[in-house]
Order: C-alpha cells, then sequence, then structure tokens
C-alpha cells in the first residue's frame, strides 16, 4: 500500500532565493543541520548523504526542474523502513515577494505501518522546513 505525505512552510523570502539556497541537488548542508554532508556521484545524478551520526543515504535524481523551482528524487539506499520512495521539493512564487516551499513524498512502508512510515518522513520534511526558515533568518 503506497503512502505519502507532504509539509509546507510559508517564508518571507523571494521563491528565487530560496530556490537559489535550496534548488541545487548537491545543496542539503547548505540548510539542513543534520546532513552535514552530500557527495555527487555520476555526473551529479546520485547523491550520497552522510547524517550527523554517520549514516548513509543515496538518493538519485530522477526529475529537475530549474524554471518552475523543483526536483524530484528517489532513495537507492536507506535504512529507513520503505521501498519505492519518491519525493519532490518545490518552491512555490508567492506574490512575488514571498515563497511557499512545498516537500512531499509517496512511499510503500516495510516492516513498519502506513501511520509510522508516514510519521517519520513528515517529521523529516517539517524538521527540515523549519531548519531552512532558520538558515534564511540567519
Amino acid at each position: 500500500m503506497t503512502t505519502s505525505t507532504t509539509a509546507t512552510i510559508d517564508l518571507s523570502t523571494p521563491a528565487d532565493t530560496v530556490w537559489q539556497l535550496i534548488g541545487g541537488f548537491d545543496a542539503l548542508p547548505d540548510w539542513l543541520p543534520y546532513i552535514p554532508v552530500s557527495e555527487l556521484r555520476e555526473g551529479g545524478r546520485v547523491r550520497v548523504l552522510t547524517n550527523e551520526e554517520g549514516g548513509v543515504i543515496v538518493e538519485r535524481l530522477e526529475r529537475f526542474d530549474d524554471d518552475a523551482r523543483t526536483y524530484t528524487y528517489s532513495i537507492v539506499d536507506a535504512p529507513f523502513p520503505v521501498t519505492g520512495y519518491r519525493s519532490t521539493l518545490t518552491v512555490h512564487d508567492v506574490d512575488g515577494t514571498g515563497s511557499r516551499v512545498e516537500w512531499s513524498g509517496t512511499f510503500t512502508p516495510a516492516g513498519v505501518g502506513e501511520e509510522e512510515a508516514a510519521a517519520l518522513f513528515q517529521g523529516i520534511y517539517r524538521d527540515g522546513l523549519t531548519a531552512l526558515r532558520q538558515t534564511l533568518g540567519a
């Protein structure tokens, strides 16, 4: 059974400015404190992330649209209890002066219930967007 979750945050920062910070597939360490290391492979199509505890997450860029300020990626290898994970990060323009960032994912729970898997990624997205707000406010 495929499950999905989405988190959004409204920012007073223009969409283009937010996208400049988060739009690079290798940019997570620039705004996500719990991902201090990102290494690109396969010509930039794969990123190998290392979290604060030293855990490794490998993700593949599936789709990138700079004009629409969005990209979609899948998990190749990670210690998460899901399969078939695909996520999209999008920065929407709000009245030319602000932005709404949306981070969503779909996945199939593996060995855990739908609610537990959804809560895991909801927490990751929510914490990530909170960190983004803090980075932009710094």
